[in-house]
């Protein structure tokens, strides 16, 4: 897998590290990333499912393909913390599916998870169907730290979890808010990866 986004690479590389074509055009802020899943199939069904189908008891299997897939990015300071959905969405959605893998996630590998840590300032565009440019527009300014969660962050390696990395413009975005926040380092962690067809 690319050793940044996690998404699958054909071949064999020997252990060695190596990187989708996107990882490479495009620079990430972060340290290092996987995923569980690719996002088709059965993989883009279970992901809809926990994120607009109530389906929250989805989280504590995924949680555990996650952990199996992070195994290598998650050390034993790490605090987890999930994308953060705006207000207005929690209050259609009820629930940040995010936050609902990180709890799971949490739980299963005893490492802290920090819920509240980043915050969605403004209620941002669905991204569906957007270009790379404009999903980084859409998200310009949409994330921030809480400035209460600063001391959980300083100093400490942060592991960022969402349900689904299409462009990485928000992850790229929450990294920037953790690292300002003084993060240690930043990875990323989510269910599943927009994969580009063959």
């Amino acid at each position: 897998v690319c050793e940044t986004c996690g998404v699958s690479l054909p071949g064999q590389f020997d252990g060695q590290a190596a990187y989708c074509d996107d990882c490479l055009a495009v620079q990430r802020p972060w340290t290092a990333g996987r995923a569980a899943m690719s996002y088709r199939d059965v993989g883009r069904r279970i992901v809809l499912a926990l994120k607009h189908g109530d389906r929250v008891d989805l989280a504590p299997p995924a949680a555990g393909w996650m952990a199996r897939a992070g195994a290598p990015v998650l050390g034993p300071d790490t605090v987890l913390v999930p994308i953060p959905a705006h207000w207005s969405r929690l209050l259609t959605r009820r629930y940040n599916q995010a936050a609902e893998l990180s709890r799971a996630l949490a739980r299963r590998t005893g490492l802290h998870h920090c819920p509240d840590a980043l915050v969605r300032g403004k209620r941002t565009a669905k991204q569906d169907g957007m270009s790379v440019d404009q999903r980084f527009a859409n998200l310009h300014g949409a994330i921030r730290v809480n400035p209460k969660r600063i001391p959980s962050l300083k100093g400490r390696p942060v592991c960022l979890i969402d349900d689904v990395m299409t462009s990485g413009a928000t992850m790229t975005v929450a990294t920037s808010a953790a690292l300002a926040a003084g993060a240690s380092r930043v990875c990323i962690l989510v269910l599943a990866r927009v994969e580009k067809a063959p």
